[in-house]
């Protein structure tokens, strides 16, 4: 009767590890959801960003700038742009640098830079220049620079 009763023990252990075999191996190869490649295109992230931006989201604004400056320098602009609205001037800066670099006929990163400078009361002359390139950039936009460079020079006056 022992060994009847060990078999039963052995036979009950056999099949509950069995039964959690298959459940396991049948648990692995369930279907899963991968998304392999972002669906959205930079341009989509880039767009996304923009609208982040005008509701005042800008963490969220930048995590889609993130997404978008690899295939598109105007994101690092944008980028500017956001930690300019959260006073995170340094990024700022870096960023307004970046897409200069990336993107040299930006005039409104040109602009933007010099306004930055002015906001901080900083490198004003190299603002000035700033602007300036702008305008050469971008004539259609020279009210909006001149704006800019006009207040520089104004607080350049009061400094000498």
């Amino acid at each position: 009767m022992k060994s009847e009763g060990a078999n039963e023990t052995m036979r009950s252990i056999f099949v509950l590890s069995l039964a959690i075999v298959v459940v396991l191996a049948v648990g692995c190869t369930m279907p899963r959801i991968m998304i392999l490649s972002d669906p959205l295109s930079a341009e989509e992230h880039l767009q996304l960003g923009i609208a982040y931006e005008k509701e005042g989201e800008f963490d969220n604004a930048i995590r889609e700038y993130e997404a978008a400056k690899e295939e598109t320098p105007r994101a690092y602009y944008y980028l500017g742009n956001a930690y300019f609205q959260k006073r995170e001037f340094g990024k700022a800066e870096f960023y307004y640098k970046k897409a200069i670099n990336k993107e040299a006929s930006n005039a409104d990163a040109y602009n933007n830079l010099a306004w930055l400078y002015y906001v901080q009361r900083k490198r004003l002359l190299e603002a000035e220049g700033l602007v300036l390139k702008a305008m050469e950039l971008n004539p259609d936009k020279k009210d909006m620079y001149k704006d800019t460079l006009e207040r520089i020079r104004k607080v350049n006056k009061t400094i000498e």
